[in-house]
């Protein structure tokens, strides 16, 4: 599971993020909303361990990513607003390439089958992924993150950009990987799109995690109007 305890990060002063304590446990799908500079993507970069935290800690599984990030990288996938593909190789070369990558070696009928996993059609399988619609890299971006057998799934912006069809698919293989016992976190402006797919919303705002709510609890004509009073 995931957790950020009295997480802060400050650059040359600037308090990016100021103690976010987060818990997001296995099956449970929670997104952070916020404005551009609210610290959603810093805290993503701090549980990937791109940064070091200026104090507190983030815990993929209980062990602390900044002393030990090696070990958590291989418990955690990330999905970046764009996925960076290789364009002139196909959806399986992709996959089989950076699973690879990552230390795993798979059939090829075990390709075909993540990416299927992850709703890409068949047809699309052999085809060079410069010819892809965002929504087609990001369901190769997900196969990935199966095929790492990640514990942890970090998302930034999965859907922006995607036409409402695309999202709401992309809504689906979310609430499957969950299902299958995944702690995701996603970083999104969707507020929609947040209610349909999380089990908890936080909504933050100049470094601090102001609000936490179950989404069950919550519509979204109601989490737009807690959002636009908090920020």
């Amino acid at each position: 599971m995931f957790q950020a305890i009295d997480l802060s990060k400050s650059y040359n002063g600037h308090q990016a993020l100021n103690n976010l304590t987060l818990e997001v446990n296995k099956g449970e799908v929670c997104c952070l909303l916020g404005q551009n500079g609210a610290g959603k993507t810093t805290t993503i970069n701090l549980s990937l361990g791109f940064l070091r935290p200026t104090s507190g800690k983030v815990l993929i599984n209980d062990i602390e990513v900044s002393k030990n990030s090696t070990a958590t990288r291989k418990m955690t996938a990330y999905i970046p607003e764009v996925v960076m593909l290789y364009s002139e190789l196909t959806a399986l070369e992709n996959l089989n390439y950076l699973s690879k990558l990552a230390g795993f070696s798979y059939s090829k009928e075990a390709l075909h089958a993540y990416l299927t996993e992850a709703n890409l059609q068949q047809e699309a399988h052999a085809k060079r992924v410069g010819t892809f619609s965002k929504g087609m890299r990001q369901k190769v971006g997900i196969a990935i993150a199966i095929s790492k057998q990640a514990d942890v799934i970090l998302m930034d912006e999965p859907t922006s950009g995607l036409d409402p069809s695309a999202t709401d698919e992309f809504s689906q293989i979310v609430k499957k990987l969950a299902e299958q016992g995944k702690s995701i976190l996603i970083a999104t402006h969707d507020i929609f799109n947040a209610v349909n797919v999380s089990t908890k919303i936080g909504i933050m705002k100049a470094g601090k995690l102001l609000h936490v709510v179950k989404s069950k609890d919550i519509t979204p004509d109601a989490l737009q109007k807690l959002y636009l009073d908090t920020i």
